[in-house]
């Protein structure tokens, strides 16, 4: 691929994972409009600012803006390439939903035009590529779209989804290895031609399915190795023994490597994806499923914990640490930390102080229940009840003396010194 080729490019979803996305490859030199529905978003980033927490991101961000490689925008603009990275839920039966998905495919067919390449990197069931290929070809009957036949297209279209973590996600969109799917061999060749301007990493051509059932496959090993550990430490606290005790010694054997446990699982990858797999194959997707509902369940069990202990301390307040779904971070999405903070806010209303040093206020769940935001000096003076939630290095600072004689719940092992 020429370098011509990528010179404009469109990033249609400015979250988590488009907005990062979108300022590395400005940084490799191309021209990026960044599209959101989102008029604040739009705003935010067109003065040279960010709306999300992510390492170095408001300086890259505010780089790119101020060199004119990075803008944004609230509607697509014709582009060499499109990339969509919009949210993919579930529904409340766990069905996966891409229906932002194609929303977003449906506000770049008006600006498709001969020669453009179309990516999507949100995670999406196996299926989906080809699903977001017929919107285009419907609304667009002008151009040729791909058939896998080996026939060229005016259009390619390709998958290509993100591996990436949270805190380190500008490292690893260069660095980490892509699985590149495309409709076809041409679609597929285009699209790591795209990566490999701005990604390190090996950039592994496939199909589009296989790229897509790979992103829902890793997400799921992780979800099922932390289902392991979760119920093993509820068998711990069964066995009056202490779980992270058990795995250290444990994860000593050459061949075993035990994850270490939690509240439950969240964020938007490891808590959704494995829906997706036993959505589209419930009679033999047992075991993903049964590590959904393990890790889901965790977090019941860890509320029912946490519950107990303020039982037990009715004249105490109680401090939640941490809502992110994990440490250093400011994502809620998906997070048990987050529910499970809820459920004590509602259930003992204004003895809760919740400290979330990542966020200015309170979500919108908490309205009504009486729990106020606290900083962690203030809540370690005012609560005799701790709560640990997340591990986020503030919390792991807190010297023996500052929480001496408080009832403590430590979902993540990290005072067990």
């Amino acid at each position: 691929m020429s370098p011509d080729v990528t010179a404009n490019v469109c990033v249609v979803g400015l979250g988590y994972i488009g907005l990062p996305t979108a300022a590395v490859i400005a940084r490799s030199g191309a021209q990026v409009l960044g599209v959101d529905v989102r008029p604040a978003v739009v705003d935010t980033i067109n003065a040279g600012k960010i709306h999300i927490e992510e390492a170095n991101l408001d300086l890259l961000v505010h780089a790119m803006v101020e060199s004119g490689s990075l803008r944004a925008a609230l509607t697509p603009e014709p582009s060499d390439v499109f990339i969509v990275a919009v949210p993919t839920p579930f529904t409340d039966d766990h069905a996966p939903d891409i229906g932002y998905v194609l929303a977003a495919t449906r506000s770049i067919a008006p600006a498709l035009r001969t020669g453009s390449l179309v990516i999507v990197e949100s995670t999406c069931p196996v299926g989906t590529t080809e699903a977001v290929r017929d919107v285009l070809r419907d609304a667009r009957p002008d151009l040729s779209f791909p058939d896998g036949d080996g026939h060229s297209s005016d259009v390619c279209v390709a998958y290509c989804p993100e591996r990436v973590l949270p805190g380190k996600i500008l490292d690893e969109l260069v660095s980490n290895d892509r699985s590149i799917g495309g409709l076809s061999r041409r679609c597929a060749e285009r699209a790591v031609a795209f990566y490999r301007t701005f990604v390190a990493g090996d950039c592994i051509a496939t199909t589009a399915r296989t790229a897509e059932m790979c992103k829902l496959v890793e997400n799921s090993f992780r979800d099922v190795n932390i289902a392991f550990a979760n119920e093993l430490s509820i068998v711990c606290d069964t066995l009056k023994l202490d779980v992270w005790e058990v795995i250290r010694l444990a994860n000593r054997h050459p061949r075993v490597n035990i994850l270490q446990p939690g509240p439950g699982v969240g964020g938007h990858c490891i808590a959704v994806d494995p829906w997706f797999i036993v959505d589209s194959d419930p009679e033999n997707a047992r075991l993903i499923r049964i590590a959904r509902e393990v890790n889901d369940g965790k977090a019941h069990y860890s509320f029912a914990r946490a519950a107990a202990l303020a039982g037990a301390h009715p004249d105490a307040a109680i401090a939640c640490l941490g809502l992110a779904f994990k440490a250093n971070i400011d994502d809620l999405r998906e997070s048990p930390a987050l529910g499970i903070a809820v459920e004590l806010a509602k259930a003992y209303g204004n003895r809760v102080r919740i400290v979330e040093p990542h966020v200015t206020e309170l979500p919108a769940a908490f309205d009504g229940t009486g729990a106020t935001l606290a900083k962690l000096d203030q809540a370690l003076d005012e609560c005799g009840v701790l709560i640990v939630l997340v591990d986020h290095d503030a919390f792991k600072n807190v010297s023996v003396n500052a929480r001496s004689g408080k009832a403590i719940y430590d979902t993540r092992g990290i005072w067990r010194g």
